[in-house]
């Protein structure tokens, strides 16, 4: 049976990236520190997933084990030395800390004389996030095994796209995911064949879809929680019941639809119906994803080409004027969450230093841009 490894066995690793590669017949060995869960993985080797649909099916997930990353070295070595793929959905903080990990375990393949080609793909909500981590586990590597790694191991990045909401559930393996999904990745980058994985599509050019995904799904999201959050809504499907954050949530898709549409050239229709997918889960009851968890990072979500700066600038740089978008940073501006310390540290920098530089810094402008005195005048006029 092929061999894949999996940093991150929580529940977008379980019920998505884990799912799919067991699917398709990989004995899937999931790395993480919570000890808990791997224990668990390495008692039952199955769990099941739900999918949040008014049917309420679900699958059990089977080949799995696990890995405790903080305390079992040595077996991770050998079984990265096995793998004929290695993925991760951590989070994009995350990556680097794992990129050690993953150049020890090449770098003792390849001192085993066990290293063949095999593909490392990050499946992270952030663009180019392969190309990252490699650089990162380059880092670890010594020029002479650094050479011999590349040439036999390929780091494609790729495109995921799957809600999954906080959750409870009596057994600590079992994970609930929308029905939905998408993953998409960069064939060219592939080392070997293109495998057959259901639901993997494999495209030449992987830049549309991370940014339609980027600016469509996520640029969506934070939406709804910024301006949710402000109009005293906790989830997500609660505040898609109220018509005027809706159609605020439409303009602000309307408005990065131009965009995406101008510089890919995308079908109109096309995209419209995808949008309109997309609109109607957020709006799926059985999914319920508090506001508060959605709107965490701010500052990496207002950064520079993140869901919110990017096409907002991009749109100014035409000649248009992103209302929607202004909105919804300035409204982003407002979010508190004592639990998230990006949230902290933006407030904390509003207060120091004022709303144009904390914005400034954050999206890496100038504070005369155009887009940081327009934001800053929306922000104004709600606080007032």
């Amino acid at each position: 049976m092929k061999q894949a490894v999996h940093f991150g066995a929580g529940n977008i690793g379980r019920g998505f990236i884990g799912a799919i590669l067991s699917k398709a017949g990989y004995q899937v060995t999931f790395v993480d520190v919570n000890k808990a869960v791997i224990d668990e993985l390495n008692e039952k080797g199955s769990y099941t997933v739900q999918i949040a649909s008014a049917e309420q099916a679900s699958f059990v997930v089977e080949n799995v084990s696990g890995i405790h990353s903080s305390s079992e070295h040595e077996r991770l070595n050998e079984t990265i030395a096995k793998a004929s793929l290695i993925t991760a959905s951590v989070g994009p903080n995350i990556l680097t800390h794992i990129a050690k990990d993953i150049a020890a375990g090449l770098a003792y393949a390849e001192e085993q004389s066990m290293l063949k080609e095999l593909n490392v793909v990050a499946c992270e909500n952030m663009i180019q996030a392969t190309d990252f981590l490699r650089g990162e586990i380059e880092g670890h590597l010594n020029d002479t095994i650094k050479e011999r790694v590349l040439s036999k191991v390929g780091f494609p990045n790729s495109a995921v796209d799957r809600i999954v909401p906080i959750q409870h559930h009596d057994d600590l393996l079992t994970v609930q995911v929308e029905p939905f999904f998408e993953w998409v990745v960069e064939e060219p980058s592939w080392k070997g064949s293109i495998p057959n994985m259901e639901g993997v599509q494999f495209v030449e050019d992987l830049s549309p879809f991370i940014e339609r995904k980027l600016l469509t799904v996520n640029t969506g999201h934070a939406a709804i929680a910024y301006i949710g959050l402000q109009e005293g809504y906790v989830t997500v499907d609660r505040a898609m019941e109220n018509a005027a954050i809706k159609e605020k949530v439409e303009q602000v898709l309307s408005e990065t639809s131009e965009f995406l549409v101008g510089k890919y050239e995308l079908d109109p229709e096309q995209h419209k119906a995808y949008v309109n997918k997309i609109i109607s889960r957020f709006e799926n009851p059985y999914l319920s994803d508090e506001l508060s968890r959605v709107g965490r990072s701010p500052l990496r979500k207002l950064s520079a080409k993140e869901r919110l700066v990017y096409p907002a600038r991009a749109l100014m740089e035409q000649g248009r004027e992103p209302n929607a978008l202004i909105d919804t940073i300035a409204a982003a501006l407002h979010f508190k969450n004592e639990e998230d310390q990006e949230a902290i540290a933006l407030q904390a920098a509003i207060e120091e230093h004022g709303v144009k530089k904390a914005f400034a810094d954050a999206a890496d402008l100038p504070e005369d841009d155009v887009l940081v005195v327009a934001v800053v005048r929306k922000y104004a006029a709600a606080v007032r």
